[in-house]
């Protein structure tokens, strides 16, 4: 495989199979256009009668052909894989699985596909019973075993008035993903294939009556970020969502939650079958003793109610001590500011030797930082001691360096 030279366009072939749901690869084509990458289109005779060629080319600036026999002078069905940088086919039907799967090559995207040596992310679109038969298993689990990686298709409605799995995710989190998979230079993907994880993302709510509740400013963005480039390398995953802020990452489990109480019930459960936990919610410590089940009124002369707290259970600890899996690891998340008595690591080393977790990612949230925005930098403090700052830079880039760190503790486990 040929790379790009430091600097240029990451080239990136865009496969389109013959699905209803190929007009929405035209929204994803722009976002690859539109964010400085080179693409070329390579739809199959059969998506060329939902999306023509013409916009195809309109949208990407080059010619668009689904025949090996086209400027045959270029050898096109060797050198457009041979380039790439990327390979993502979406929507990607059950027959272009089959095709890839059996390596069978019978037009320019099935060519392209065998000759291809870069990271290959296929984008799953078809009818419930389709994605759910046999063969389509088969075919999946020994595309990922190769180190392909094939998204786990969304659910909702389909073609006509069926609904079910078998959706296309949006374009824009296939976009994200298809990123995160780029951003790993020589990686052909999935290298956590195979493994089954379990993050958190979100802020919990403790409703004090059926309108307030007691809250925090976390919005979810960083265990999204974790849950998407875990799936973008090869793992299952199961997101438990605490009230975020932001889309659903494609190719993910999600479980909507919204107390302390749920987020707890729902992580212990999906750990039962998971190699690693990450808590990157945040829950809250408290919650109201009593729930009003009438709105709370303001009182004529001024007062206020007073709302007397208990403290919720420390899921991250409890997890941690009892593990339902030998060899799952746990890591946890700080947000932390100094005072008084210790700095942002004093607090967080104490907290580590306590919640008894393998890893703890340190935030400094003095003054709100970090809250809300699409950066991130932290502290990762390891049980053995080692310390690894993470300089400031994308949500999605600390998501990587955790998963490696998580990684190589399977390695020497």
């Amino acid at each position: 495989m040929t790379t790009a030279e430091p600097g240029a366009r990451p080239r990136v072939v865009l496969g389109v199979s013959g699905g209803i749901a190929a007009y929405k690869s035209c929204e994803l084509l722009r976002r690859f256009t539109e964010s400085g990458h080179d693409v070329t289109v390579v739809p199959t005779a059969a998506a060329l009668q939902f999306v023509g060629a013409p916009t195809w080319a309109a949208l990407s600036g080059k010619p668009v052909s689904p025949e090996v026999w086209a400027d045959v002078h270029e050898v096109p069905h060797v050198r457009i894989g041979q380039q790439a940088d990327l390979v993502v086919v979406a929507p990607a039907t059950a027959d272009v699985l089959a095709k890839a799967a059996h390596g069978i090559a019978d037009d320019l995207l099935t060519n392209t596909l065998l000759t291809a040596r870069c990271p290959v992310v296929f984008a799953p679109a078809m009818h419930t019973e389709m994605w759910e038969h046999p063969a389509t298993q088969a075919n999946v689990a020994t595309l990922r075993a190769r180190g392909n990686v094939v998204i786990e298709p969304a659910e909702g409605r389909l073609t006509g008035a069926d609904t079910g799995k078998g959706r296309l995710p949006e374009p824009g989190e296939i976009f994200e993903l298809a990123r995160d998979v780029l951003a790993r230079p020589g990686a052909t993907g999935g290298d956590l294939a195979g493994r089954h994880v379990v993050v958190s993302a979100g802020g919990t709510r403790e409703y004090l009556d059926p309108v307030r509740f007691l809250g925090n400013r976390s919005s979810g963005r960083q265990g999204v970020a974790l849950a998407r480039t875990a799936a973008a390398r090869g793992a299952e995953v199961t997101l438990v969502a605490a009230n975020v802020a932001v889309p659903d990452p494609a190719g993910v489990k999600v479980v909507r939650v919204e107390t302390t109480a749920e987020l707890r019930d729902a992580v212990l459960e999906a750990a039962a079958s998971a190699d690693a936990v990450v808590m990157a919610a945040a829950p809250a410590d408290f919650r109201p003793a009593a729930l009003s089940e009438a709105k709370i009124k303001k009182a004529d002369d001024g007062s206020a109610p007073e709302v007397r707290l208990v403290q919720n259970p420390d899921i991250l600890a409890e997890l941690s001590h009892h593990r339902p899996r030998e060899g799952m690891v746990v890591v946890g998340f700080a947000a932390e500011t100094g005072d008084e008595t210790g700095s942002v690591l004093d607090h967080a080393r104490a907290k580590l030797a306590r919640k008894g977790c393998d890893l703890l990612v340190v935030n400094d949230v003095s003054g709100g930082k970090v809250f809300g925005s699409p950066e991130n930098e932290a502290v990762l403090l390891s049980r053995d001691g080692s310390t690894t700052e993470v300089p400031r830079g994308s949500k999605a880039a600390l998501a990587q360096v955790i998963w490696d760190t998580v990684s190589s503790r399977w390695q020497t486990s």
